[in-house]
């Protein structure tokens, strides 16, 4: 199978034009007419997995492994030992990122993790209706993302609406509009601008929430007649 034919089912589902102007989703590493025999699907991409992949695939990752412009290759750091790797294993790569955040990854993780119906998209927020007090909330997500400890900001006691933004969304506190925010990787000064807004805030993870994104894609590709495996990327950071 040739990569154009993934690369423009994925376009179709995920259009690589809707992603940010910062981002650098699309094919990064092989050629649309290469041949592939399987299909890897990584949130990351590190060195003990490019070891393990099998020769003559295709690795469709969340997270762009070239993310800014590289004035070198030096084999012997990071990104340009995994592009490496991968030139001589003919391995190819395509980034769905912020693209399939909008399109698929937000609206997954709130109906298919959390079990809860969207009521509104707005870009990279999805919102949904609740009516819970914040301790069962934090109780809620801990529950169904099976996680033991989750860092939070109280601001109001009541939660009738929550939004969610897989990643790291912190910088989109301003814009929403809900009683709780859920997201990864925020920032101090963020808490105290939600708390002092009374926004609730629970820190789901940039990890923790985007690991999904293989089972999220994987239902999509079933109809292609060719093996689809779903990688699981290891989180970088160890907790003590």
């Amino acid at each position: 199978m040739k990569i154009s034919e993934i690369y423009k089912f994925l376009d179709e589902i995920a259009p690589f034009n809707t992603q940010e102007v910062w981002d650098n989703s699309g094919l990064l590493v092989g050629s649309f007419d290469d041949e592939i025999e399987r299909i890897y699907l990584a949130l990351d991409i590190d060195s003990e997995f490019l070891q393990n992949a099998m020769p003559n695939s295709l690795i469709i990752a969340h997270h762009p492994l070239i993310f800014k412009g590289l004035k070198s290759l030096d084999f012997t750091r990071y990104p340009s030992n995994l592009i490496n790797l991968m030139i001589k294993k003919n391995i190819s790569l395509i980034a769905a990122h912020t693209n399939y955040d909008k399109a698929v990854l937000n609206e997954y993780f709130v109906s298919e993790v959390l079990g809860l119906k969207i009521t509104q998209k707005d870009e990279f927020l999805a919102y949904t209706d609740v009516d819970m007090s914040f301790d069962e909330l934090v109780k809620f997500v801990k529950a169904k993302m099976n996680l033991e400890i989750l860092r939070c900001v109280r601001a109001k006691e009541r939660v009738k609406r929550i939004a969610v933004c897989t990643g790291s969304g912190g910088d989109m506190i301003n814009l929403v509009k809900a009683d709780a925010f859920l997201t990864g990787d925020l920032k101090y000064h963020q808490a105290l601008e939600a708390k002092e807004n009374l926004l609730n805030l629970i820190d789901i993870g940039h990890y923790e929430s985007e690991a999904y994104f293989g089972a999220s894609l994987a239902k999509y590709l079933q109809n292609f007649k060719i093996e689809v495996i779903i990688s699981n990327s290891k989180n970088p950071f160890t907790y003590y």
